[in-house]
């Protein structure tokens, strides 16, 4: 199995932002006003396919809620999380099985045990960064 990789290169994300189709946003919030909603729906808007996590809703931005990614039966390319640091983990446990091409901890979340974790699995790991932002800065 080949390893994953912490990825810190513009070109890098790029790529994963270009071929990415499906996004589950773990921590995605039905409040309008929060980074979250924000981020999922201008995603959405882009035309990436949602899978909104969220233990308590039915649905947000017009898509299904799982309560977990172990509820999540379809493929999907990058786990996006907004989470606590010190919440990751055990999100990370659960994309080991769901096994996304990235898992992407958003700004203000990195846990480096949850990267080395995943990266021995084989799934590439963005830290600290804003898949927003990004797409943002990387097509404009």
């Amino acid at each position: 199995m080949k390893s994953g990789k912490i990825i810190h290169e513009a070109h890098e994300i790029r790529e994963i932002l270009k071929n990415a189709k499906t996004i589950a946003v773990v921590g995605l919030s039905p409040k309008p006003e929060k980074d979250s909603h924000a981020v999922s729906a201008y995603l959405k808007g882009k035309g990436y396919r949602i899978i909104p996590i969220h233990p308590s809703e039915k649905e947000i931005l017009g898509e299904k809620v799982y309560a977990s990614l172990d509820d999540v039966r379809e493929s999907v390319d990058v786990v996006d999380v907004f989470r606590r640091s010190d919440q990751v983990m055990d999100h990370a446990r659960e994309a080991m099985r769901l096994k996304p091409k990235v898992f992407w901890m958003q700004i203000h979340a990195e846990n480096p045990e949850a990267a080395e974790l995943l990266t021995e699995a084989g799934i590439d790991v963005v830290m600290n960064q804003c898949m927003m932002a990004q797409h943002k800065k990387l097509f404009k």
